[in-house]
């Protein structure tokens, strides 16, 4: 399993907001593997994760945009139903907390595409 960086973005929530931020990575020729979009009042967050962070970094710095990172698992399941739950008591069985996470497939598709926020990253890179 793979682990990654997932970039948080904070920004106004207002129409553009994200498509600002998407060109930015886009000019940068940093592609969006994962995205999550949230908001609370006024504030939004995007959640990404990235093909190059050390690019997107770069890029976000240059625009003036304000970010966090954390480290994540970044994982592809089987896109059958029961495959998250398989995965998820996987990682509960090693004691391993899931703290935040986000998934997308599209329909017929072989593979989901998952991203975690764990307790324990080393040893969830790990679980097969």
């Amino acid at each position: 399993m793979a682990k990654a960086r997932q970039f948080t973005i904070s920004c106004e929530n207002r129409p553009g907001t994200l498509a600002d931020g998407a060109k930015v990575l886009g000019d940068a020729k940093v592609n969006i593997l994962a995205m999550l979009v949230t908001t609370a009042g006024t504030e939004g967050y995007v959640r990404l994760v990235v093909d190059k962070p050390a690019k997107a970094k770069k890029a976000l710095d240059g625009a003036g945009v304000r970010y966090t990172e954390e480290a994540v698992l970044h994982v592809e399941l089987r896109n059958v139903p029961g495959a998250l739950a398989a995965f998820a008591q996987k990682l509960a069985d090693k004691h391993i907390n899931i703290t935040a996470g986000y998934q997308t497939a599209v329909k017929g598709s072989r593979k989901a595409s998952v991203v975690l926020a764990v307790s324990d990253l080393d040893t969830a890179a790990r679980v097969r």
